[in-house]
């Protein structure tokens, strides 16, 4: 570590770390004034909104944004440095351009780790405090619109549902069947089955089970039943996208699995949310070298120019990864391909611009 490896370090990091502070300020501020009429009609205790809301928000907001934070950070400080010559006086003295960048890769390779973390460890926890705050105040009770709902439980075991009440955790018109090679081996009917969430069974009601075998078919039926299946009303009666988001890495594969099994139609959302938290953060690394390409160059239009660019580019590179999850959604690609695709093709334009950078 030489002192122009801590100069470069110690201005990309107070950059950066302004531009985060600035930006979620100035992003909570306009949220704050789109949610007030609703703070104050539910009467929200302050001291609710800034830990329970915004003090969980703030770890995802950081996350979303933190690539065109950097990339800002970079544009600013680095075609300070150019207009003031300090790149010339550093390639003048012998320092490669590969030299100059070194610094700024340690700098945007710890953000990215930063964010893998954030992603993975911090922000799950937090959602949930911050799905439970807007359940509390801000949105209504969930409702599972879905009909006719089919899931297998585990290999050769279905289960189906007509309908689910979220309120009273009811299924009605459940049913539950087992199926091997020959055949159905045994089938459960009930006009409704309540999911307890203290035992995490289902208590089944008026029950009717025909089990099949080598004898003939046998009939017993009862009142009451409890049953464990793996499909809980905690899977019923959140919105898909709100549950990923609470999950760490290790449970969203196992939840992936589950849905999998269960041929459930919203595998693709969660593989979306699997792969963002890996792909987003990387752009830190490749905005950074396409910011350093650009911003070294001293051009007539100075810090403007340059800082035009680096926004237009930053957003084009949001913007495409908002179209890539369009695309999983239209099946017209996978997650992993769709999710990883714009960082490929912006590592080739940071390449190109880094070749072509004067030296």
């Amino acid at each position: 570590m030489k002192i122009l490896d801590w100069y470069i370090i110690k201005k990309f990091l107070s950059t950066y770390i302004f531009a985060v502070l600035a930006m979620t300020f100035i992003i909570i501020i306009f949220d704050t004034s789109q949610r007030i009429d609703n703070f104050v009609t539910k009467q929200v205790p302050i001291s609710a909104i800034l830990l329970d809301f915004y003090g969980n928000f703030v770890p995802s907001l950081i996350n979303i944004f933190s690539a065109l934070f950097t990339f800002v950070a970079v544009i600013f400080f680095t075609s300070k440095m150019a207009s003031h010559t300090e790149l010339v006086a550093m390639l003048s003295t012998g320092v490669s351009m590969g030299r100059i960048l070194r610094p700024y890769m340690m700098v945007a390779t710890l953000i990215t780790l930063a964010n893998c973390y954030l992603a993975n460890m911090v922000i799950p926890p937090a959602s949930v405090r911050k799905y439970n705050f807007e359940m509390k105040y801000l949105k209504n009770p969930y409702q599972n619109k879905d009909r006719h709902i089919h899931r297998q439980t585990q290999p050769g075991n279905f289960a189906y549902l007509e309908s689910f009440n979220v309120r009273n955790q009811t299924a009605y018109n459940f049913s539950l069947e087992c199926v091997s090679d020959s055949g159905l081996v045994s089938k459960l009917t009930s006009n409704e089955a309540v999911w307890d969430t203290a035992k995490n069974v289902w208590h089944v009601s008026r029950y009717v089970i025909r089990t099949i075998g080598d004898s003939g078919e046998v009939i017993r039926t009862g009142a009451t039943l409890d049953t464990v299946i793996n499909l809980t009303g905690t899977d019923l009666s959140v919105y898909v996208d709100k549950l990923v988001e609470t999950m760490s890495y290790r449970e969203i594969n196992e939840y992936i699995k589950t849905l999998k099994l269960q041929g459930a139609a919203n595998v693709d959302e969660v593989l979306i949310e699997k792969h963002k938290r890996f792909a987003y953060p990387m752009a830190s690394i490749i905005l950074t070298v396409i910011g350093v390409a650009l911003s070294s160059r001293k051009m007539r239009g100075g810090m403007g120019l340059h800082m035009g660019l680096g926004v237009g580019l930053s957003f084009a590179y949001i913007l495409f990864q908002r179209f890539s999850e369009m695309f999983v959604q239209g099946g017209w690609l996978t997650p992993a391909i769709a999710l990883w695709i714009p960082n490929v093709l912006f590592a080739v334009v940071a390449i190109w611009l880094y070749r072509t950078t004067p030296k």
